[in-house]
């Protein structure tokens, strides 16, 4: 996949301050994009912007007040890449504190809605504009046993692809799979892992920023196992044949 892509205008990457959203940050920096990261840790979030000569944006994705606080300083933004996520409430779920559950779904699936439902006025308005929502193999493959994480990514996906449809023609939107990537959430994975390198996702969202993907807007592209120069010379196939997205086949 090439890296070469370069970019303009301005970008707003929630979850920003360390791990996929960071390197993410970066890669858009890299590509000419003026980035503004946020988190809920000011020292991450600040030491990034700082790094990337970027914007920092303190606050939770998941309260409606911060998310509208910054999209209102950062004005015009031409991509979101909604990527803020918590992966917790890993035990029983008949022990575990239905707060501590219910907060997953807060962060990963509200947090996403309420960052999208902020920016896409703008977008349309000013007619253009690119959406990138983080999600997880969790969403479709089998074998997870957290029953919130998992979930609240389908359910991610799902409203990435109904979007999507909503926004046909006026908004791209993709949701991605960064693949199994070395960060605080993926700590308690054992050592021989199958890793996937960790510049994947951010080249991905640098493709998909630059407008050569939008043909596949709504479709799931994954960061290692998807070549998404292919997918935009199949993006004919793709759509008739319904590839790249979770079905049931019966």
């Amino acid at each position: 996949m090439p890296s070469d892509d370069r970019l303009e205008g301005v970008a707003l990457v929630t979850g920003g301050g360390r791990g996929i959203g960071a390197n993410v940050a970066r890669e858009l920096a890299a590509a000419g994009m003026q980035v503004a990261v946020t988190a809920r840790t000011a020292a991450e979030v600040e030491a990034v912007a700082a790094e990337i000569g970027g914007r920092a944006l303190v606050g939770d994705v998941s309260r409606r007040e911060d998310v509208e606080r910054w999209v209102a300083e950062v004005r015009e933004i031409d991509l979101l890449v909604a990527n803020a996520g918590i992966e917790s409430a890993s035990g029983d779920p008949w022990e575990t504190e239905p707060d501590d559950w219910w907060h997953v779904f807060e962060v990963n699936v509200l947090g996403v809605y309420l960052c999208c439902r902020a920016v896409i006025p703008g977008m349309l308005e000013r007619g253009r504009g690119r959406i990138v929502i983080t999600g997880s193999g969790a969403a479709y493959l089998p074998g997870s046993g957290n029953t919130a994480y998992g979930p609240s990514k389908a359910a991610v996906w799902r409203f990435g692809e109904t979007l999507a449809r909503r926004l046909e023609g006026r908004i791209p939107v993709f949701v991605i799979s960064p693949g199994l990537v070395q960060t605080d959430m993926t700590s308690s994975f054992p050592a021989d892992a199958p890793w996937t390198p960790p510049e994947l996702a951010p080249r991905l969202v640098r493709a998909l920023a630059s407008g050569r993907a939008d043909a596949l807007s709504g479709r799931y592209i994954h960061a290692e196992h998807d070549d998404v120069d292919d997918l935009i010379r199949r993006a004919d196939e793709i759509r008739e044949r319904d590839l790249n997205a979770i079905r049931l086949v019966r």
